[in-house]
């Protein structure tokens, strides 16, 4: 073992015995607040220091594994197929983490002239300086380096940059202000970035039209895996998608809210309580526009009709609430209940086979609302009607509040607008909606109606000024 491997297990062991007192002992808990900054602080410190040390093994690793015989490449000493592998199994990251050490390895990596043995500089010379003085960490490394290292411009540049850059990393630019944080720097590399790149962002938006791309993975566990990468253009209109449906609520039902193990936190008693988490949202969100968007009859058809979601089941799974169903073009079965709140809001072909597997009857059980029935539903109800929620009526679908299945009618006295979260749980999220006499009316969880009491409920502008005018005659 090297002198410095040996210290460094020395370290590990002092550091140990800090964390053991601060964490086991619970020493944290008692802190000050500025007592808990300065830990912090230190911590992140020892953090720096660590990754520098990290980054420059690996960018070793990274060039002995660059060779191209295979028998002397050290992934092949040690028996992986690549240097990623080498440094997850040695380090116990994860494939992103040791991806990002690679990557900021080779942007600070000294490498060897082999013509003459000598110590070249990195290709970031003075971000390399501030890795080993502790300023700046792997994000930081990261983030300058990938907004630079595309730029095609001269040496000279790029290391005017790197100075910049790095004083900033250090708290010692021009401008005095104190060391810049990983996302801060990588704001002011993007601007050297553009600054420096005199053809315009036209060639990196020749890269990215061919790097764009979407690819939905094989469902497991009742999830199918998204992967890919967005233009920024369509990044940016997925996001102001996702804000227009997840917007903050500041009028929702108030109460005490719950963890997703079913106790009581008490440390908001007056916030909105949705417990879905925000990639949750964002999910429900995507959702709700991709029902919109096949809906709208602007889109191409496939086989003569509209990109219609098919889902089938047995009739009798059905009936009986239980069993499987499936959705066209993904091989795992969902619930009968998924299968049930989609026919919802679309119709119900039925295929009759015989016993050899005949079709010998067809029948279509058109439950859609009509154009003129939708429109008269939204004047009603104005969004959806769970309260809090303010997703618009554009973005609703339209709930069977007695299903078909069970002789609902399709009729505005039997449909209600619900958003696409409110209507996939409507019979599990504690919200209860029936009609009284055409009239939505809504039963909320206890704990916010502990009096449990049907309440009438719209959000329709028009509706709400003829009840204000109804409870104060003039």
């Amino acid at each position: 073992m090297t002198n410095t491997a040996i210290a460094l297990r020395d370290l590990d062991t002092a550091l140990a015995a800090v964390v053991e007192a601060q964490l086991r002992d619970g020493e944290v808990r008692g802190l000050e607040p500025d007592d808990l900054l300065s830990v912090m602080d230190a911590a992140a410190s020892v953090v720096r220091r660590a990754e520098a040390l990290l980054v420059d093994t690996v960018g070793e690793v990274d060039a002995r594994s660059d060779q191209r015989d295979l028998s002397v490449r050290m992934t092949t000493t040690y028996g992986c197929r690549s240097v990623r592998e080498l440094v997850e199994r040695t380090t116990r990251f994860s494939s992103r983490r040791a991806g990002e050490l690679i990557a900021a390895g080779r942007a600070v990596r000294r490498t060897t002239s082999l013509a003459s043995g000598e110590v070249l500089p990195a290709a970031f010379p003075a971000l390399r300086e501030a890795l080993v003085a502790g300023c700046v960490g792997v994000d930081g490394v990261i983030a300058v380096a990938g907004a630079l290292g595309s730029v095609r411009v001269g040496r000279d540049a790029i290391l005017a940059a790197d100075e910049e850059l790095a004083a900033a990393a250090r708290g010692d630019g021009v401008d005095g202000a104190p060391p810049l944080p990983a996302e801060e720097l990588r704001a002011q590399a993007l601007v050297w970035a553009a600054y420096l790149d005199q053809d315009g962002p036209e060639p990196r938006d020749a890269r990215a039209m061919r790097k764009r791309g979407i690819t939905l993975g094989v469902c497991r566990d009742g999830l199918v895996p998204v992967r890919g990468e967005l233009l920024p253009e369509t990044a940016g209109q997925l996001q102001r998608i996702f804000d227009s449906v997840n917007n903050p609520k500041l009028d929702g039902p108030a109460g005490p809210c719950f963890t997703p193990d079913g106790e009581e936190d008490a440390a908001d008693p007056d916030a909105v309580c949705d417990t879905r988490t925000r990639t949750q949202k964002q999910h429900d969100a995507l959702a709700t526009a991709l029902t919109i968007a096949a809906a709208s009859g602007q889109l191409p058809t496939i086989g003569g009709a509209a990109p219609t979601l098919v889902v089938s089941a047995r009739r009798s799974d059905l009936e009986a609430g239980i069993g499987s169903a499936h959705v066209q073009g993904i091989d795992e079965p969902v619930s009968i209940a998924v299968a049930r709140q989609i026919a919802c809001t679309g119709g119900i072909e039925r295929v009759t086979f015989d016993q050899s597997g005949r079709i010998i009857a067809i029948t279509v059980n058109d439950r859609v609302f009509t154009h003129s029935q939708r429109k008269a539903i939204v004047l009603r109800d104005g969004e959806c009607i769970i309260p809090g929620c303010r997703v618009p009526a554009a973005w609703c679908e339209i709930h069977h509040v007695i299903e078909a299945a069970r002789g609902g009618p399709t009729h505005t006295d039997n449909g209600v607008l619900l958003c696409w979260f409110h209507h996939r749980t409507i019979d599990t999220g504690g919200w209860k909606v029936r009609m009284n006499h055409g009239v939505p009316e809504i039963l909320g969880p206890v704990w916010w109606e502990p009096a449990q009491i049907w309440r009438p409920t719209t959000k329709s502008p028009t509706r709400r000024r003829d009840l204000l005018e109804a409870a104060h005659p003039r």
